[in-house]
Parts: C-alpha cells; sequence; structure tokens
C-alpha cells in the first residue's frame, strides 16, 4: 500500500532530483557572475509581515500558532522575506543591494487544477537601483538565466502596473469597477472585463472599447505609438514609463524577444511599476515573473527603489523536458 501525500505537493526521486540540482546549480552560477549573491531567509515569517507587505501574499499563506501564541505562515514568496532581510540587516550599509536565492516557496491553492502547494523558486533582487536602469538590469540578467538553463526560444513579457487603472480613472471608473476588472484581468477573462465596464454604467461605449483594445495590445514598439491614442494624462504618465524601461532595455545586450504586453496585470499586489512575465511555448503557466516594487521596501521602513523576478523552478524543468533539453 502506497500511504498519500497531501494534495499539491510531491516526492522528487533521484533522476529529477539530479536535473533540478543542475537547474540550480547554472541559475546560482549565473546570478553570481553578475554580482548577485546569495542569501536564505527563514521557512517561517511572522504573519504580520506578509501582511503588512501585500495582503493578496498573505491571504494565500499557510498560518498557524507557535507554542507563545504568535501567528506564523508559511512564506509565499522570497521577495517579501528579503525586502524585511534588507530592512532589518542592511539597514546602515550603503546601497545597492544585489542578492540571490533558490528556496521553496508556499501557497493556498487548489491542487485540484495541478497546481503545487510547496515549489522552487530561483531569482535575484535588485535594490537600491531606480527606474529604467533597474530594471534594464534585472531583465538582461534574466534574459542569461533562462539561456544559462537551455530555454532560447522563452519570450519575456514586460508591461506596466499602472496602465489599466490610470486608462479606466480617466474615463470615469470608480474603485468598486477598477477592483472588479483588475482581478478578471489577472486571471484573463476579457469577457468578464469587457461586462464588468459595461455593467458598472460608469463608462462611455467609446472608453469601454478604448480599454478592452488597450489590454490586448502584444508586440514591439509599435504598440506603443498605438496606445498614445488611448486615455488622458493619467495613462500617458504610465505609458511614458513603460516606454522608458523598454527603451532601456533595448541598449541592453539581450538574445530574445521582448514582447511588450499591455494587458499584462500580475496578482501579487506590491508591484507598482513595470511588470514581467516569462513565457514558453512548451508549458502551459507563465514560467517566471517580476517587476518593480519600489512602495515595498517603505512598508519596512526603508526608502528603497527595488526590482526583481524570480524563477518557478519545477516549470522551468517541465519546459526542459518538453524541449529535450535535460
Amino acid at each position: 500500500m502506497i500511504r498519500p501525500i497531501p494534495p499539491g505537493t510531491r516526492d522528487v526521486l533521484p533522476d529529477e532530483m539530479r536535473e533540478l540540482r543542475a537547474i540550480q546549480s547554472a541559475l546560482l552560477g549565473t546570478f553570481d557572475a553578475a554580482g548577485f549573491s546569495e542569501v536564505r531567509t527563514p521557512t517561517l515569517e511572522y504573519a504580520d509581515a506578509l501582511e503588512l507587505a501585500d495582503r493578496s501574499s498573505a491571504d494565500s499563506a499557510y498560518r498557524f500558532f507557535d507554542e507563545r501564541g504568535e501567528m506564523l505562515a508559511l512564506r509565499t514568496d522570497m521577495t517579501i522575506p528579503i525586502a524585511r532581510l534588507v530592512a532589518d540587516r542592511f539597514r546602515d550599509v550603503d546601497p545597492p543591494h544585489r542578492l540571490s536565492y533558490f528556496a521553496n516557496a508556499y501557497r493556498a491553492v487548489t491542487p485540484q487544477r495541478g497546481e503545487l502547494r510547496e515549489f522552487g523558486q530561483a531569482g535575484v533582487e535588485l535594490i537600491g537601483v531606480p527606474g529604467p536602469e533597474g530594471t534594464a538590469e534585472v531583465l538582461e540578467l534574466l534574459d542569461r538565466s533562462l539561456t544559462a538553463v537551455g530555454l532560447s526560444e522563452s519570450v519575456i513579457g514586460l508591461g506596466e502596473d499602472g496602465l489599466w487603472t490610470s486608462l479606466l480613472q480617466d474615463a470615469g471608473a470608480g474603485p468598486e469597477t477598477i477592483e472588479q476588472s483588475s482581478e478578471l484581468l489577472v486571471s484573463h477573462d476579457l469577457v468578464g472585463v469587457e461586462r464588468t465596464l459595461t455593467e458598472s454604467d460608469e463608462l462611455s461605449p467609446e472608453a469601454i472599447t478604448e480599454a478592452t483594445r488597450m489590454i490586448q495590445l502584444r508586440g514591439g514598439p509599435e504598440v506603443l505609438a498605438e496606445a498614445r491614442e488611448f486615455g488622458g494624462e493619467g495613462f500617458a504618465a504610465a505609458l511614458d514609463s513603460l516606454t522608458a524601461n523598454y527603451e532601456s532595455i533595448s541598449g541592453r545586450s539581450i538574445g530574445r524577444k521582448v514582447l511588450i504586453d499591455l494587458g499584462m496585470l500580475r496578482e501579487i499586489g506590491y508591484y507598482s511599476g513595470s511588470t514581467i512575465e516569462v513565457y514558453d511555448e512548451a508549458v502551459g503557466d507563465v514560467i517566471g515573473g517580476g517587476g518593480r516594487y519600489d512602495d515595498l521596501m517603505n512598508r519596512f521602513g526603508l526608502d528603497l527603489p527595488a526590482a526583481g523576478f524570480t524563477l518557478y523552478i519545477e516549470r522551468i524543468h517541465k519546459a526542459q523536458l518538453e524541449r529535450g533539453n535535460v
């Protein structure tokens, strides 16, 4: 009789373990060569640290009381713990801080959909380098990292967190409509987005058409030119930020396609600027993501700009297998 293990978890056998270790070695070697030093944080955090950083992350955390009655949580990603670490340990150290990690994270998910409760992450955090310069450095390292694990055909998507909110605000949408449509956009439910905007009675038909058109725009710099026809001052400012990031990235040595995606909206709540996702046709899921989180460090009492990315190890491994790169 085989004893069951909890849904959303799995055993890793020797052959796969060797392959996962090869991924780890390739990524950490790439991070180190770029000047990013590896750190490790506790698997357990105080729950209020997650709540301070991001309500959506805190809501997906496994929580429990310790022997003293303190509420603890399993980390849901590595960005929040590293932000806390820098605020606590490097407060008196001059930035920038270039840090990397390879660790497991844990989230309450729906295992019936094949999602993992426990999953591997590898990535970097660049803390103290502002704006397009920091974003471009992170994205260039992401490109090298994907090459290091044999995924030369993966595509990097580039978005801007404020585009959707500013477009709707310019058109007269209220907070509830923005929140509801944003949740649907995160899950790529474009039909639901259009229905929510229509049922709100806050936007003109022309504004709804413009919004649904905007979130379907993907491509190269021609997308930025087309988007200049949309929105008002708020949207124009967000688009200026995306344009500056793309121009800075274009000046870097990047060996793969960078796809501008105006409909990108990530579910993690601490992003506050450029956003990044990694796609590979061999895998049906996003295999990595990241972006700027300039406001997150402020929540831990340290005013520093920040950006980073994470790669999902199990999905990286699956992409390698599908492409015959193992």
